[in-house]
Formats: structure tokens, sequence, C-alpha cells
């Protein structure tokens, strides 16, 4: 007998009576099924699995191995290919290129270079065109009209401008220029990176350029500081390294900025954002929220933030801190301040926190720190803890969560004695949101999380997003497709909103 009252075993069963408790019943297959079973079937003859039929379609997934093979082939492609690795100047551009070789040391004789200095281009082109003519006799050389104006154009570049680097700056489809030497120059088109067609005469010619750049802004780059940061007239961001450092040569990276101010609608017409997003973003800004801006290299963090500045109510004084300023903030009342390296004895620095110091003393509304890399991040919380609302900043970081890590990180890395709980404390008070944007694969740049900081639950920073891109499909062109989703939930920097008159507006755009 069992347990259950039952004898053990098929003796005690009656025939087409249910197992007994414990007895597994065997599974049927595609075969034939026996007539009791039949009898007590489940509809399907007995067969708890029936066979599919012969023109079925294939079950998913089954077409993954031609997209393995296409993956495989894809890769292996890549690893047989061969690439141009220095920029070829071939054509029109080189026939004018070995012309200015020969004109420039013959011009440079018969030109003052201290009042060429004081003339502007069109005045020094001017100037030049007979000198040119009496050049170009002596060399025997014959031109026409389009290769004389190619000509003069070189020199000046060459004498006034930043020789072959002109072509690039001048080029509004360039974004990014990036020369690794004398021989190679990147630049990037629409989110790619595409080799050059300049090259620079030698390694001297390139350190020569490199020091103009940096003389403008009264920074030195030799042997003794060979790192510099520096910026063009326009804006533009450069950074300069030379030997030893550098190993192939003098580098030069110029991030340009666009001569027209990108405003969020501009953003969202691009698809970096949803129109929601935009909105949310637009009462953030005029809402005086404490904003960090979280990203990668060139995913568009300056970017953002000055189109953010458009919302701040002009009659606020702002002021910007910066390494190399950079911000060209869309507000009237603006103020950028620069940071200050030390002179060859190590001595006469400015550092970001004596700016924050000073800053405090200059009447500001708002205080916005460009990009911080280290304990300056103890300054920007500091700005935002004294009364200074709608601070901003941006920072090198992967997700939301890794943004505030990386701040308590950078606090630690000075010397100021706090506890971590008290640093933790101290970011979950003063950070409202943080604006998480990416630069993807195919180039673009997507605004991949609005997420707010709510506050701290034991020692952890509690957040919660607000929107959110999801990864959905890439088409055949290469393109990311996605979408951008709203959480549903309510913000919880919904009363910073309310005092402004926002709050309806940004329940709706958030829900």
């Amino acid at each position: 007998m069992s347990a259950f009252g039952r004898k053990n075993g098929s003796a005690g069963m009656s025939a087409g009576a249910r197992p007994q408790f414990g007895v597994a019943r065997p599974m049927q297959g595609g075969g034939k099924s026996s007539d009791g079973d039949k009898e007590k079937g489940d509809g399907n003859g007995g067969e708890q699995f029936p066979p599919l039929p012969q023109d079925a379609p294939p079950a998913p997934g089954a077409g993954g191995s031609d997209k393995n093979a296409d993956a495989m082939q894809r890769l292996s492609d890549r690893m047989n290919a061969t690439h141009q690795t220095e920029g070829e100047v071939g054509g029109f551009e080189a026939s004018v290129h070995k012309i200015k070789e020969q004109v420039l040391p013959r011009l440079l004789e018969r030109v003052d270079p201290e009042a060429a200095a004081t003339l502007t281009k069109d005045e020094l082109s001017e100037e030049f065109r007979p000198i040119i003519m009496e050049v170009l006799a002596e060399l025997k050389v014959t031109l026409n009209r389009r290769e004389q104006f190619a000509l003069e154009k070189v020199l000046v570049d060459e004498l006034l401008g930043f020789g072959p680097l002109e072509e690039l700056l001048n080029d509004p489809d360039v974004s990014d220029i990036m020369v690794n030497g004398p021989d190679q120059t990147y630049i990037e088109k629409k989110g790619k990176l595409v080799i050059a067609p300049i090259r620079f005469r030698d390694e001297q010619h390139l350190f020569q350029i490199a020091q103009r750049i940096v003389n403008q802004v009264g920074r030195r780059v030799d042997q003794t500081t060979p790192l510099a940061d520096a910026r063009l007239k326009d804006g533009s961001r450069v950074n300069v390294i030379v030997p030893p450092l550098s190993l192939r040569g003098t580098a030069i990276s110029i991030r340009k900025f666009s001569e027209k101010p990108i405003t969020l609608d501009m953003l969202q017409g691009f698809g970096s954002m949803s129109e929601k997003m935009c909105t949310a973003l637009k009462i953030a800004g005029a809402c005086r929220m404490n904003i960090v801006i979280s990203g990668g290299t060139g995913s568009g963090k300056t970017t953002m933030l000055n189109a953010l500045s458009k919302m701040i109510d002009p009659g606020e004084r702002v002021l910007t801190i910066e390494d190399a300023a950079e911000l060209r903030l869309q507000q009237p009342h603006w103020l950028p301040l620069e940071t200050r390296p030390p002179n060859l004895e190590g001595q006469g620095a400015i550092t970001i926190g004596d700016l924050v110091k000073n800053a405090l003393r200059m009447r500001p509304d708002r205080i916005i720190l460009g990009e911080i890399r280290g304990a300056e991040c103890f300054d920007l919380l500091a700005a935002m803890n004294t009364g200074h609302d709608g601070s901003m900043c941006t920072l090198h970081a992967n997700s939301p969560r890794e943004c505030l890590g990386r701040m308590e990180n950078m606090i630690l890395m000075g010397d100021i004695k706090i506890p971590k709980e008290a640093i933790s404390r101290q970011i979950a008070e003063s950070v409202d949101l943080i604006v998480q944007v990416k630069r993807l694969r195919d180039g673009s740049r997507r605004t991949t999380d609005i997420t707010e900081v709510i506050g701290m639950e034991g020692d952890v920073i509690v957040t919660q997003n607000l929107f959110k891109f999801e990864y959905l499909d890439e088409s055949e062109d290469g393109k990311i497709l996605g979408e951008f989703r709203s959480s549903g939930l309510r913000p919880y920097t919904l009363e910073k909103a309310r005092q402004f008159g926002f709050d309806q507006a940004y329940l709706e755009a958030c829900l």
C-alpha cells in the first residue's frame, strides 16, 4: 500500500484509470498512439506534440545561418582590407602646391614680415599680386587666372593663416580635424572619418603652424611643455601634442563648432531626441534645475550645453568656468572665465577651484563649469549648494549611473577629507537631472537617457529614468533604428517646475 491508500504497481489499477500519483506518463511522439490513449485523448488523437506539416514555414531563427555567414564574411573582408594611410594631393591642387614651394622662398625675400602681419588677408592679397607676378616671371612659369588666384590664396594662408588647415577650417561639412604628423590628416564628415587630401611640407612646417595656433591665446608648446589646449577665433577647440610625447610628429586635434547656434528644436529635428524630450529639457533649463550632461568623446556634450543655455532667462547673470574656453552660450549677460596653467617655474597657476571661489564674489545667478575631470567636481557641487540653482556641467561617462560613480571618484581624487557617504548625499541633494548623450556607430548622436536624481536610500543614490532611447534594428544602409520612450513616471522635479508655472506642461511631457 502507498501512503495514499493505493497499492503500488499497475495491478491495482483498472484499465483506463488515471496513473497513480508520482508515476510519470510517457510523452507521445509523432507516431501512432495506442487505442487506450485515443479513448482518453486530448483532441489531438492522444498526441501531445503532433508532427509539423511538411510545407510548414521554418521556425524563428532558422535563417540565422545566413545571417551568421554574412557576419563572418564581413569580418573576413575587414581583416583582408588594405587602407590608405597618407593623404594624397593630386591634380590641380598638387600643381599649385608644387609652384608654391618654388615661389614662397623668393616671396619671403621681398616681404617685410612685420609689415605683412599688420595687414588683413584681403589687403595682403592685393599687395602680393604684383610681387607674385614678378617671381613667376623670374621662374619662367606661366599660370592662368584660376591658378593665380589659387596660388595667392595658398601663399596668404601660409603666411597669415594655418597653411593647409585653412581649407579644412573653411569647409562647413568638416566637424573634426585630426593631424597625425605631416603626412596624415583625418577629418570627420557627417559622423564618418575619412582621410583628407592635404599634406604638410615637413615636421618643421607642421610644428610652426601648431605654435601659431597656441600663441594666439597666450599658450606655448615646445619640448618643455609638449601639451597645450587652445582655441581658434571662432571658438573651435584645439589640442596640440608634440614630440617626444607624440612619436609620429606633431599632432593637432581640432573640434570645430557650428557658426549657427544649435538649439534644442534643431537637435530634435536632427533626430537626437523626441518632441517630449525636447519639451522636458526646455522646461528643465528654464526652471533652473541643476543638470549634468554625460557622454563620451565627440558625443555632443558641449553642443547640448550650448543648446540648453538658450533657455536661460536673459535677465540672469551667467559665469562659465573652463580650462580652455569653448562654450558659446546663447545668453546676453554671460561672462566666460578661463584657468591659467603654471609658468616655466611652476608658479602662477589659477585652477577651476580658484575661479569658483572668485565667482561667488561676482554676483552670479548661475555658474556653469565646462568639462570636469578631477577634484573640481567638488567645486561644482559647491556652486550648486550656494544658492546658484541652474548650474550645469559636462563630464565623461557611459551611463547615468556611471556618471554618479565618476563624480564620487573625482571628489575622492582630491585631498578633501570627507566620508564617501557624505559625498554621495551631497551629490544626491545637488544634482536634479542627468542628460546622457551618445555617438552611435553610424555616426549619429542621440540623447539616450534623461534621468532624475531622487535622493538617498541607505548609502545608495536613487534615480529614475524619465526617457530612454531603445535600440530596435539597423537599416540596410547601416543607420541605427530606435525609439525614444517615456517611462510614464511622475517626475520628482515637478515641484521646481511648479515654482515657475511649468508643472502641467512638464507633467504632460513626461507621461
